[in-house]
């Protein structure tokens, strides 16, 4: 028997027998860290039914967890505390019924995202000022960066080499030649969305740029694809912040679709925590730390704003968005009012907001009647009956498509930044929200909503269930690839 015989006869043993261990260990996988018991049988069956195939999507979406505790550890014990402490003491939940009368009930609510985000601190005396797409939220960021004299650091996920990005560059370009200290970090999936990518443009114009987990070409990281960062941080000169749901590009300028959305610009010591989260995500892309004034100088009170910055992904921050819904909706007593593009809630949500509902509690959900991704809008639709019929209301915008992420509860708790009411927001993506306690400013996103709802229709479960046969199957389908939408 020659050698290419032997091999040939002995090929398909060896691949059967890789096959087996490949699928051991992926089950093995599965069944030890995946929580839902649904996800795990249904990973397991996978990888059994489609050998190697099975293996190679598990890999890939079934993987959900990065750590990068080590390596803000290792920061901490070489350079000391990161980043420095606040200007001002943190505001207990008993301080806060002191400070915000009519957030008396939720007081429970804060004492629990002090247990889930335990590493950031409810800060008084901030200012949030809300800026719509287009005319407002754009030329204030420029007009920031333009003033900046120490420090930007600037966090997107998608950041397009287009009308829109390339006024940004540009300012961006003019700062470093000014001597301020510019970093700029895009997702590595979220830059290629437009080609060629923004980040060749950046580094002709000096700007020291970095993607978030490059995959392509990288097999090591593979099992990290479907982790991205979302989030859209803005920090000039460590005082002045910005975060919301908007990335750049030029869909947000007049003109060029007008696009809704909705962005913040942020001042007080809350700005810090905008800095250390973009601070954490630079060191772990590039291993540098940001340190020193230039990055975090003092930060004084002024405004009137407690707010708090939560942090989320599928790291040590792994669900503190979900669980600060979950409580939200649970202390709510009068009204809950979301809007969001994307609505796939999980199981324990929507039984949250129909438990809210059950008590009387309004509750409001806006959505956008036409989606930018048609499997995301069918997924969503096939569910919207097990909210609507506990009585939540569901309101439909027309078009201009309406990015916005926002929830006000009670008139005094408010949550803005970049998580959708989705499961890659919720437990993929790393995303970054702010939650704010202050009437003044709540009763002011709802003016926003309520302008929303103006322009919106109601849908009745009675359109819903008329859909045709076929479509309800389409829907139907797609609502079982949610957890990866």
């Amino acid at each position: 028997m020659t050698l290419e015989s032997l091999l040939l006869a002995i090929w398909p043993h060896v691949a059967a027998a890789f096959t087996v261990v490949a699928n051991l260990l992926a089950t093995g996988h599965a069944v030890l860290r995946k929580r839902d018991v649904r996800a795990a049988v249904a990973w397991v069956g996978l990888v059994w039914l489609v050998p190697l195939i099975g293996v190679v999507l598990y890999l890939l979406l079934g993987i959900n967890r990065i750590r990068r505790r080590g390596r803000s550890l290792a920061l901490r014990q070489e350079h000391g505390q990161f980043p420095p402490k606040p200007s001002v003491a943190a505001c207990t939940p008993e301080q806060l019924v002191a400070a915000v009368p009519p957030a008396t009930h939720l007081a429970p609510l804060a004492r629990l995202v002090d247990e889930v985000v335990h590493h950031r601190p409810l800060l008084p005396g901030n200012r949030l000022l809300p800026l719509e797409a287009g005319a407002g939220a754009y030329p204030a960021m420029l007009d920031a960066i333009e003033e900046a004299r120490t420090s930007i650091s600037l966090c997107s996920y998608i950041f397009d080499n287009d009308e829109a990005g390339r006024r940004f560059v540009d300012a961006l370009g003019r700062a470093v030649k000014r001597g301020v200290q510019v970093r700029v970090l895009i997702d590595a999936l979220g830059a290629r969305y437009d080609w060629p990518p923004i980040t060749g443009r950046l580094r002709r114009a000096g700007v020291r740029a970095a993607r978030f987990l490059p995959t392509l070409w990288m097999p090591a990281r593979l099992p990290f694809m479907n982790l991205r960062n979302h989030r859209k941080l803005l920090v000039v000169d460590g005082k002045v912040g910005f975060t919301g749901g908007m990335n750049i590009r030029e869909h947000f300028l007049p003109g060029h679709g007008d696009a809704r959305d909705l962005h913040f610009r942020v001042e007080g010591p809350v700005v810090g925590q905008l800095q250390e989260t973009f601070a954490e995500d630079w060191a772990f892309t590039t291993k540098e730390r940001l340190e020193g004034e230039a990055w975090f100088p003092p930060l004084e009170p002024v405004g009137p704003v407690v707010a708090r910055g939560i942090p989320d992904g599928p790291d040590e921050d792994f669900e503190t968005l979900r669980w600060t819904l979950l409580g939200a909706l649970a202390c709510a007593r009068s009204s809950v009012r979301i809007v969001t593009p994307y609505f796939i809630p999980d199981s324990a949500l929507i039984t949250a907001l129909n438990v809210a509902a059950l008590r009387g509690v309004r509750v409001d959900i806006v959505l956008p009647q036409k989606l930018n991704l048609p499997v995301v809008q069918w997924a969503a639709t096939a569910q919207l009956w097990q909210v609507m019929r506990p009585h939540c209301r569901v309101f439909l915008t027309a078009p201009p498509f309406d990015h916005t992420k926002l929830m006000v509860v009670d008139g005094v708790w408010s949550l803005v930044g970049s998580a959708n009411w989705d499961p890659r927001s919720l437990r993929l993506n790393f995303e970054f929200d702010v939650e704010c306690y202050d009437a003044e400013l709540a009763t002011r996103l709802d003016a926003l909503i309520e302008e929303r709802v103006s322009r919106a229709r109601l849908l009745t479960l009675e359109e819903l269930n008329q859909r045709s046969l076929p479509i309800r199957l389409r829907d139907g389908v797609a609502r079982l690839m949610s957890p990866y939408l």
